[in-house]
């Protein structure tokens, strides 16, 4: 096994870390299960069942374990996702919420399994970040008004529209 990264990001599922991963693994070009270690006479898990799953979403490693129910997703970690078209935001957007997924605000959404996503438009650091705090400031207001990413309304206001 090689390892690619220094950081991996790590998820902890209950036990559908393998069901989780394959719905990941379709929403991304550039992705696909790299290792899955399942459980052995000695446990602590059913024989046979996944442990823990390596997989590349977009080129990125990350790891993933069912680990029984002690540990829950939350807001305090999320993947942020940057898109470049409204087209890529609602096509993403919508495949996190299908099957039970739960909007939030401002592009994040958490999906059916539990992890949380910030589904956004690539220019917004640029919008918020810049000299003109004016702009920045209507950026702000206009996505904190959102659930899903509208880019135009973004645009706008970043124009003073």
């Amino acid at each position: 096994m090689t390892i690619n990264q220094k950081i991996t990001p790590h998820l902890w599922f209950d036990s559908n870390a393998e069901e989780a991963i394959n719905f990941y693994i379709g929403l991304f070009p550039n992705s696909k299960i790299t290792r899955i270690a399942r459980y052995g006479d000695a446990g602590p898990g059913p024989k046979g069942k996944v442990m823990s799953i390596d997989f590349t979403l977009n080129g990125q490693d990350f790891a993933a374990i069912n680990g029984g129910p002690m540990f829950q997703h939350s807001a305090a970690m999320s993947l942020m996702v940057w898109c470049d078209t409204q087209a890529e935001i609602d096509e993403l957007y919508g495949k996190l919420l299908a099957g039970g997924g739960k909007e939030q605000a401002c592009g994040w959404v958490q999906d059916r399994f539990g992890p949380i996503w910030q589904v956004n438009y690539k220019r917004l650091a640029e919008m918020v970040s810049g000299n003109d705090r004016a702009a920045a400031d209507r950026v702000m207001q206009a996505m904190m008004g959102m659930k899903k990413i509208d880019v135009q309304k973004l645009e706008d206001a970043y124009a003073g529209k």
